[in-house]
């Protein structure tokens, strides 16, 4: 029996997706200059964990593919293509309708299958603040003061019994976001913090699992969200990511309407 999706249910995850996506690949990059010392290794040794900042500096592009599930609702295929400077182009395909972003760094256009708008159209003003800052490639705590952003290390902390360094994050517009770095392995294993959609305030918890080697980088290959860890609907399941894969600029321009896709298959995680 399918079960058939409302534009409201389906509308605050799939406007989230884009943004865990990019969490998840890119929002643990970054640099510190903070006076603590502590904080200053602490923050170096991310770094170190996720391969290097010059290795990061170095990618230009990247394309992510996998599936996401929304409970136990509907799942579907995933692809995303990110390239300097700030371009994005995101497909998304569940029950035989497929939602497209896609922003070339001025503009940006999307569809809502679900709310039966199938044709793209221009994003609005609060939709192009949240992919601006999904298509940037660094995340904000990459350069977080020439960002307008404030960081703060709180302290020690607890995630799944493990011990996790959290770090606070104010970005510019005054948007509060936590990030909770393991005390081990110094890789991201959770962010919280409130997303914007259809007006409202949601507030997002993500869990990042499965650390995978990416020639020399390391990226979470599993994402858990949702508004708390034991309300967890939204799983990201990546199969495939490339480093500066060759992307036309054309792939960023306005898109056309999607064609019918066919029925996803169940997902397979590893």
């Amino acid at each position: 029996m399918t079960t058939k999706l409302t534009a409201a249910s389906f509308a605050a995850p799939s406007l989230r997706l884009g943004r865990v996506i990019v969490t998840s690949l890119l929002l643990c990059f970054f640099v510190s200059s903070l006076p603590a010392q502590t904080v200053t290794q602490i923050l170096a040794k991310v770094l170190v964990a996720r391969g290097g900042l010059a290795k990061i500096h170095a990618l230009k592009s990247e394309r992510v593919e996998g599936t996401i599930s929304f409970g136990s609702e509907a799942s579907g295929p995933f692809a995303v293509e990110l390239k300097r400077p700030l371009k994005m182009h995101m497909t998304l395909t569940v029950q035989n309708q497929t939602m497209i972003r896609v922003f070339d760094g001025t503009q940006g256009w999307a569809n809502s299958p679900f709310a039966g708008k199938v044709n793209p159209e221009s994003m609005t003003d609060e939709d192009l603040k949240n992919i601006t800052e999904e298509a940037d490639f660094d995340g904000p705590l990459v350069d977080y003061a020439k960002k307008g952003n404030k960081l703060e290390l709180v302290g020690k902390d607890k995630v799944e019994d493990k011990d996790v360094w959290r770090v606070k994050l104010t970005t510019k517009s005054g948007d509060v976001r936590y990030y909770l770095f393991d005390a081990n392995t110094y890789l991201l294993s959770k962010w919280e913090g409130k997303r914007r959609a259809e007006g409202k305030d949601f507030p997002v918890e993500s869990y990042f699992r499965d650390y995978r080697n990416v020639e020399g980088l390391k990226f979470s290959f599993q994402i858990d969200s949702g508004s708390s860890a034991t309300d967890l609907t939204q799983k990201l399941v990546i199969d495939k990511i490339e480093l500066n894969p060759e992307i036309p600029d054309s792939e960023f321009a306005k898109p056309v309407a999607p064609p019918d896709a066919a029925a996803p298959a169940p997902p397979s995680i590893p």
